[in-house]
C-alpha cells in the first residue's frame, strides 16, 4: 500500500467494555503493517469508565464535555484530520463491529486515485460477513438504498454503514458541515450530489462484542422513516441549489 497518512476517527460512548479491545486490534495490526495507522478516540460524553480507561492507558482521544451525538462526535475527528493533514480518515466504530484488516481494502480505491469515499459494505459479497443485522435494518437498508438510487442516481447497497474512508477534499468538508440527525447516508447522498466520486467494497462485520445496542423494533422503524424523509429532503434542496463540487 501507497505510503499515506492515514487516520482511524473512533467515535465512543459509553464503551467501557471495547474501548481496550478496539485499541488493541489498532496495535496488534501495526506490528505487521507497511502503513501504520494513526487513530483518535472520540469520547462522547460517556457517562460510564469509557474516559478513564482512555486516561490510564495514554489511548490518544479527544474529550468531549457533553455528548454531541454520533455526527458531533464523527465531526470531531474529521476536524482533527483536516487540522492534521491526514490524507485518508476512516471512521471505525467503537465497539468492536469493524474488522480492521478490511482497512487496506476500504483504502485502496482512494490512493489508486479512483475515488473520493469508499464504504464498507456487508452486502455486495454476503459470503464474506456472517454479521448482516437485523430483518428490520435490512429492510430499512433497502428502502434507504432504493431512494438513493432514484434520487441520486447511484447505487450504495449500504448507505448507513459507517465503515468508510475518504480522501482530503472530503475530509475537509467533512471537518466544517457535517450531518449530525442521520449522518452515514445523509453525508452520502451530499458527496455523490456534489459529483464526487464513490465505491463499496466488501468487508466482513462483527456483532458487538461488549455492552448492548440501543436500537430496537421500534427504533429501527422510526430511523428508517426519518432518514427517508431527510433523504428526499437533502436531494431536493440540493436541486433547488443547483450546486455542484
Amino acid at each position: 500500500m501507497k505510503k499515506m497518512k492515514i487516520l482511524l476517527i473512533i467515535p465512543a460512548y459509553n464503551e467501557e467494555e471495547n474501548v481496550l479491545k478496539v485499541y488493541n486490534t489498532i496495535k496488534d495490526y501495526n506490528k505487521n503493517a507497511e502503513n501504520k495507522l494513526d487513530y483518535v478516540f472520540i469520547n462522547d460524553g460517556s457517562k460510564d469508565n469509557t474516559l478513564k480507561l482512555l486516561q490510564e492507558n495514554n489511548i490518544n482521544h479527544v474529550n468531549l464535555i457533553h455528548n454531541l451525538g454520533i455526527g458531533g462526535a464523527v465531526q470531531t475527528g474529521y476536524k482533527y484530520a483536516f487540522e492534521n493533514n491526514y490524507d485518508i480518515a476512516i471512521q471505525f466504530d467503537g465497539d468492536g463491529q469493524h474488522d480492521i484488516n478490511y482497512v487496506q481494502k476500504i483504502c485502496q480505491p482512494i490512493i489508486d486515485g479512483q475515488v473520493n469515499m469508499c464504504i464498507g459494505t456487508r452486502y455486495l459479497d454476503k459470503s464474506s460477513s456472517e454479521f448482516q443485522s437485523t430483518f428490520m435494518r435490512r429492510l430499512g437498508k433497502n428502502i434507504i438504498s432504493f431512494l438513493i438510487k432514484l434520487l441520486c442516481k447511484k447505487k450504495i447497497t449500504d448507505p448507513t454503514s459507517g465503515f468508510r474512508a475518504v480522501d482530503k477534499k472530503v475530509i475537509e468538508i467533512f471537518a466544517h458541515d457535517y450531518p449530525t440527525e442521520y449522518p452515514e447516508p445523509e453525508s452520502t447522498v451530499k458527496i455523490v450530489n456534489a459529483g464526487y466520486k464513490v465505491t463499496e467494497v466488501p468487508v466482513s462485520m462483527n456483532e458487538r462484542t461488549g455492552g448492548k445496542s440501543s436500537i430496537n423494533i421500534w427504533k429501527s422503524v422510526d430511523y428508517m422513516i426519518k432518514v427517508s424523509l431527510a433523504v428526499i429532503l437533502d436531494s431536493i434542496s440540493f436541486s433547488k441549489k443547483g450546486g455542484t463540487k
